[in-house]
């Protein structure tokens, strides 16, 4: 033993360091694609979030409106919100069974997107009932 070190034959081998290196190299590729997936999933959390607030903010604007002020449109949110954006349309409802009532009953669609990303969409709809004295 004595007459292998004093001939440079202790340390560690190349094949001993480049499996150390790989079995380092999985698991920081571990860490890293699970740090990936939780900050995707944190941004589409954070877009949910922020648009079901703005879609039931918009929607409440247009549930305070008369019948004759309802109509389609669309716009953004400002400065507060940059980048989201919203729709809103208005249907009237056929209800072959109340035909004195189906042009009082509305169809409001509001569809909040963000502009990076205009596949994710979050949507609501309300059915709302104009009495005669609204």
């Amino acid at each position: 033993m004595k007459d292998k070190k004093r001939n440079g034959d202790f340390g560690f081998s190349l094949l001993e360091v480049m499996v150390s290196i790989a079995i380092i190299a999985i698991a920081l590729m571990a860490v890293l694609g699970s740090q990936s997936q939780g900050s995707s999933l944190a941004g589409e959390s954070r877009f949910n979030t922020t648009a079901a607030f703005l879609a039931q903010s918009k929607m409440a604007e247009m549930e305070i409106r008369s019948l004759n002020d309802l109509g389609a449109d669309a716009g953004d949110f400002g400065e507060d919100f940059p980048g989201y954006r919203w729709e809103v349309s208005v249907q009237s409802l056929a209800i072959e069974d109340l035909a004195m009532t189906s042009e009082k009953v509305k169809q409001i669609d509001v569809r909040v997107s963000l502009d990076k990303f205009p596949e994710k969409q979050f949507r609501l709809r309300v059915y709302r009932f104009f009495s005669a004295a609204t």
